[in-house]
């Protein structure tokens, strides 16, 4: 049984060494990331940190301000663009490999098929992101395949909703009037008319700022201008084109989908295509963006292999970082997935959060690591680290549309300095410590039987004297591990209760044991007894893995 690790990189920022970092800059001034940064040497890199996927984020054709018209790519109006690079989530064509990500743009899929090849020679697995919900407002695919027919090529604008033969909801007569400027620099408006609805489910002709104004929704057959009412027999022919779009990348060699949003398209749907999918391909994961809670059984049992656990894990360890709930708030987010939790994906950061060490989270990525840690080590199911996190970037930068979020920019031309630092081997010791963590543990996950396959045990129930400290155990045949992380900011010594029905249920023969602390291979003698209590010395913001014999 493999423990997997996902490695998210936004592709275009990954291998972008060029420092200029203009606010608003154009691809000329501060550069861009390709395909080919992705060497052999760098993937086997990251392959020997632990990981075991690579989410390669942004492959697909989306709307940008950079013109590629020169090459038959059809120029997308700046007033429907964010940023100057675009949003990798407002897809222009479904059948196309994004231009700024090639070094020769006219064999930009050729340049994809080889980011493939090389990536499976370093024995990882390909995850790209499949955008289900919605296009940029100028969708228009010039690469699909002979005989497809395009997004609304066969819609009647004229009517509202059809539940078969329409991919996009209109609004009958009415041109688009939102709130920004038509205009947006060029000679000639941006036009839409009639208007189409905004993929943030915005039924209306005025999106405002905070929509997702760049963008369409699809319709996959739900009548929302009645309610949400759906509409799935016959099958909207828009569940024909997306399962088609998924089998083309399957074809190309892509492992795992990465599923945008996917709570906003009908459970029906998923199911429909997942099935359809993984019959042809039998290994493919699909791996879904759902944020509620009251839906994450029904999204897996439609297909889905992996969610994202945000609204439990992930929002419950800021606060315990950040020091706004115990450490035993862990156990009631683990708790509530309980029955699904290998289908869980837990994450720290990702493009969509801030960063750990950003103002606006904790302002250091140090105190991070005991989240790392106990999110690695405490199940077996698959963990998410964003490039840069290994090193502590503040994604406190200013890079243009996103302005400072504390978020690494999805919109903008830019570089990341901790990567960029890394690459040329001037990390500070203190980003040298953080990288060394994070490789050892991710490691420790991947190698350590008790980790892959073992058994989970919390100990928090019997510890109820520890506020800052998470502690459990896990167990697979002789091994045992004794795991406990400090969220405090000062080192501490605790006395951990083990109590009689650990020892029962992992079946561990009472006695001592010389215990090996597999982050930092020292040794020491561990006394396990029913009920009683072992001292453990945990740094500030630190943890121990303890391996032990029994």
């Amino acid at each position: 049984m493999e423990k997997v690790i996902i490695y998210q990189v936004f592709t275009r920022l990954y291998g972008n060494r060029n420092t200029t970092r203009q606010e608003n800059g154009t691809i000329e001034e501060n550069g861009c990331g390709k395909m080919a940064d992705f060497s052999s040497e760098v993937l086997k890199d990251i392959a020997q940190t632990g990981v075991s996927h690579i989410w390669y984020t942004g492959i697909i054709r989306h709307a940008t301000t950079t013109d590629y018209t020169t090459y038959g790519i059809p120029r997308q109006h700046s007033a429907v663009v964010k940023g100057k690079a675009g949003s990798p989530y407002a897809i222009a064509d479904y059948y196309d490999v994004d231009p700024d990500l090639a070094v020769n743009v006219s064999q930009r899929m050729q340049e994809l098929e080889q980011l493939v090849e090389r990536t499976h020679e370093a024995g990882l697995k390909m995850i790209i992101d499949f955008v289900p919900n919605h296009v940029a407002r100028q969708y228009h695919s010039v690469c699909k395949p002979q005989g497809v027919k395009d997004l609304g090529e066969d819609d009647d604008p004229n009517c509202g909703f059809d539940p078969v033969n329409n991919n996009f909801y209109y609004c009958p007569g009415q041109r688009l009037v939102p709130y920004f400027d038509l205009y947006h620099g060029e000679e000639e408006p941006y036009i839409e008319e009639p208007a189409k609805a905004t993929g943030n489910d915005h039924f209306n002709n005025a999106p405002g700022k905070n929509d997702w104004y760049e963008t369409v929704k699809l319709n996959y057959g739900v009548d929302y201008y009645a309610g949400g009412i759906g509409h799935f027999e016959p099958i909207p022919d828009t569940w024909k084109k997306m399962t088609d779009i998924l089998l083309f990348w399957a074809s190309k060699g892509i492992d795992a989908f990465r599923c945008d949003m996917a709570e906003m398209v009908p459970a029906e749907f998923w199911s429909y295509a997942t099935t359809i999918v993984k019959k042809k391909y039998k290994n493919i994961v699909f791996i879904g963006e759902v944020y509620n809670p009251y839906e994450y059984r029904h999204y897996i049992a439609s297909g889905f292999d992996w969610l994202y656990d945000k609204v439990g894990m992930y929002d419950t360890m800021r606060s315990v970082i950040c020091h706004h709930a115990p450490a035993s708030a862990i156990s009631g987010a683990w708790q509530q997935t309980d029955d699904i939790r290998d289908h869980m994906l837990y994450f720290l950061e990702n493009h969509d959060e801030q960063r750990i060490a950003s103002d606006f989270f904790a302002a250091d990525a140090v105190k991070g690591i005991p989240a790392m840690i106990a999110s690695l080590l405490m199940q077996q199911n698959p963990f998410m680290l964003y490039a840069g996190e290994e090193y502590g970037e503040q994604g406190m930068d200013k890079e243009g549309f996103s302005g400072n979020d504390g978020r690494t920019t999805i919109f903008d031309y830019w570089s990341i300095d901790t990567l960029c630092r890394a690459a040329e081997k001037k990390l500070t010791a203190k980003e040298k410590q953080l990288f060394d963590i994070h490789k050892r543990t991710m490691q420790i996950a991947r190698k350590e039987k008790a980790v892959r396959e073992g058994v989970f045990f919390d100990l928090m129930y019997v510890n109820g004297q520890l506020e800052r400290q998470y502690v459990f155990l896990r167990q697979a045949g002789h091994d045992l591990l004794l795991v406990a992380v400090n969220f405090d900011d000062y080192a501490v010594a605790i006395d951990v209760n083990i109590p009689a029905h650990a020892i029962e249920y992992l079946k561990v023969k009472e006695g001592t044991y010389t215990a090996t602390d597999l982050l930092t291979k020292e040794k020491e003698e561990i006394t396990l007894k029913a009920d009683n209590e072992v001292r453990l010395t945990l740094d500030a913001r630190g943890g121990c893995v303890l391996k032990m014999k029994v």
